[in-house]
């Protein structure tokens, strides 16, 4: 189930330029939500500027590590909805997700940081709720318990159930040793019924690379 508060801009209020983070491996997923030290100047002035308007900033993985790296065409945007100043220089937010973007075009950059024109169109539906079928929840769970016993991971499974389907997913996506590209098909996906058989596809996946490297 999403969380939005009072201060979550509707979907027709979303902005025309967004400021973005790009960040290899770390995908935010709508409803989901992202612990972030920021420290570099630029990304200071980004933490600043989204304070001071809409509060909100587009997280997006970069293709490659080059300088200034092309970025992958779909991201999500989250809202700050915690914010600390340390005292040594940096900002501690949390972003909440709200709906995923299409950059539609890379305006100049703006006190250091990248800033894009977003195409909101293809993802209305991420401020809906998302439901998945009992089918694709049980496939996802036993891909879970397959991958916990190969890696010797101890799993907290009444906390798990507790989750929503769609926290769940969002929730060990960052938990997980899962490659940028896996990462970035499941934002991708249409739908949460779509997004729970891919992640049960990616872990069997991972789980058979294992044994064939044993």
């Amino acid at each position: 189930m999403k969380t939005r508060t009072p201060f979550t801009q509707a979907f027709d209020q979303l902005p025309d330029t967004l400021p973005v983070f790009p960040l290899e491996g770390a995908v935010l997923f709508p409803g989901g939500s992202l612990p972030l030290n920021i420290f570099e100047p630029r990304y200071l002035n980004m933490v600043q500027d989204a304070l001071r308007t809409h509060r909100l900033i587009g997280m997006i993985q970069p293709r490659d590590e080059s300088k200034d790296p092309p970025l992958y065409d779909i991201g999500c945007v989250g809202r700050i909805t915690r914010y600390l100043e340390t005292v040594d220089g940096r900002f501690e937010i949390v972003l909440s997700g709200v709906c995923r973007f299409h950059v539609q075009q890379e305006l100049q950059s703006v006190r250091g940081y990248r800033l894009i024109v977003p195409d909101w169109s293809a993802f209305a539906a991420d401020y809906g709720e998302q439901t998945a079928s009992e089918s694709a929840v049980a496939m996802l769970h036993a891909a879970l318990r397959a991958y916990f016993e190969t890696h010797d991971i101890d799993a907290d499974w009444n906390l798990l159930d507790q989750l929503d389907p769609e926290l769940q997913v969002s929730t060990l996506v960052g938990a997980l040793s899962l490659q940028k590209e896996d990462k970035q098909l499941l934002l991708e996906t249409t739908s949460l019924e779509e997004r729970l058989r891919a992640f049960a596809a990616l872990l069997l996946q991972q789980d058979t690379r294992s044994a064939q490297q044993h």
